[in-house]
């Protein structure tokens, strides 16, 4: 008797709490920029309209979308944007770097990305701010965001060709996949073009 009520509260418990969905902010855009810039002696920030032929353009190279909404995802879809918002960093008067906060729609809710690359538009760094998921919590992780380091435009950001997936969370993988790579075609179809 006293295992069939255990068995029958481990299953309500699993019922009930087995589904949930979690919300987890890692970093504030204060910590971020910290994080991103933290040997420049100031940031400032720079908002852009993209024009017509820029978003004509992006799409292209993005394959015909600026928002990545998966099959099988229960997210919402994120609209595209046409305004973005720029951080540069500066050290000595000159400008160093540049970081891009997105948006990209994950498995269960919104993944929120940093992005820093240099003035070429090389990936420096990048981090995730914030995430609503299941399982997708190795997406934060170094080990996996490594491997965005050093990658440029001309990366193809294609999970299992040059990006690992976190397993059991592709989802999630390719929404990092995404993210990254639209903020290097935003920051080169707006400043280095």
């Amino acid at each position: 008797m006293k295992i069939s009520k255990l068995l029958i509260s481990i299953i309500f418990i699993f019922i009930l709490f087995g589904n949930s969905v979690y919300a987890f902010v890692l970093l504030t855009e204060e910590q971020a920029m910290q994080e991103m810039f933290s040997d420049v002696d100031d940031i400032i920030t720079e908002t852009k309209q993209a024009t017509p032929e820029q978003i004509d353009a992006m799409k292209e190279l993005m394959g015909g979308k600026l928002s990545l909404y998966q099959k099988g995802a229960a997210a919402k879809e994120i609209g595209a944007k046409t305004e973005f918002t720029f951080y540069f960093g500066i050290k000595n008067g000159e400008r160093v770097s540049v970081s891009i906060i997105e948006k990209q729609p994950g498995k269960w809710g919104p993944i929120e990305y940093i992005i820093n690359m240099n003035m070429e538009g090389e990936i420096l760094n990048l981090a995730v701010m914030s995430f609503v998921e299941k399982r997708g919590k190795p997406i934060a992780k170094r080990i996996f965001l490594k491997q965005f380091i050093g990658k440029t435009i001309k990366d193809k950001f294609k999970v299992k060709r040059d990006i690992r997936p976190i397993s059991g969370a592709t989802i999630s993988s390719r929404s990092a996949c995404f993210a990254v790579k639209k903020c290097t075609v935003l920051y080169n179809e707006m400043y280095l073009k």
